[in-house]
């Protein structure tokens, strides 16, 4: 009964969190409703009894990827209105739908098989944290290294891409030098 009832509050806030992300107009706004459905995921893990992956999900989605977007936000003007082109409206429904039948035939594949089974072995004699561990680093150990290379280089390309547009600090200008560079900035845009 206590996991039913904390299935359905989390699924509810897991949702609604995401919901604001998605509408609201606000970086920051959405950028703290993201990290709290990031952390209401993490809840998910913690019922079914998988310790080690919902503080993995804490620790990696609300720490480090939140900080990343934090720090990637800074970047970009967020006080200004967006305006968004409407594309070909009946691409969109299609792709939508699309969409909604691959979900559904994600989540409904393992229900209705009964051929389902384990590759890896399942030891009784080790935690959940010892379980994973086994597995990443035997059957998938190729594919952890290849994503720790391609963040490596995402994180390089972060780093050129962002050295590139700092050629102007607002800290060392005077106020005069600043106002300056506000109205030239609305006469270009």
């Amino acid at each position: 009964m206590f996991e039913a009832v904390a299935f359905y509050l989390f699924a509810f806030l897991t949702i609604a969190m995401f919901f604001i992300t998605v509408t609201t107009s606000q970086a920051l706004y959405a950028l703290t409703a993201l990290a709290a459905g990031m952390i209401f995921i993490s809840a998910f893990f913690f019922i079914l009894g998988a310790d080690f992956l919902g503080a993995i999900q804490i620790i990696v989605y609300t720490g480090a990827v939140m900080a990343l977007y934090a720090f990637g936000m800074m970047f970009f003007d967020t006080t200004r209105e967006v305006k968004e082109k409407q594309g070909n409206k009946y691409i969109i429904v299609g792709m939508a739908t699309l969409a909604a039948i691959l979900v559904v035939a994600i989540f409904a594949a393992p229900i209705v098989s009964d051929n389902m089974m384990a590759f890896a072995p399942v030891l009784d004699n080790v935690g959940n944290t010892q379980q994973v561990g086994v597995v990443l680093f035997t059957k998938y150990l190729i594919p952890f290294e290849v994503a720790a290379v391609m963040l490596l280089v995402a994180m390089i390309a972060g780093i050129i891409l962002a050295g590139k547009k700092m050629d102007l600090s607002l800290t060392l200008m005077d106020a005069d030098e600043i106002r300056e560079y506000e109205e030239n900035k609305k006469v270009l845009s």
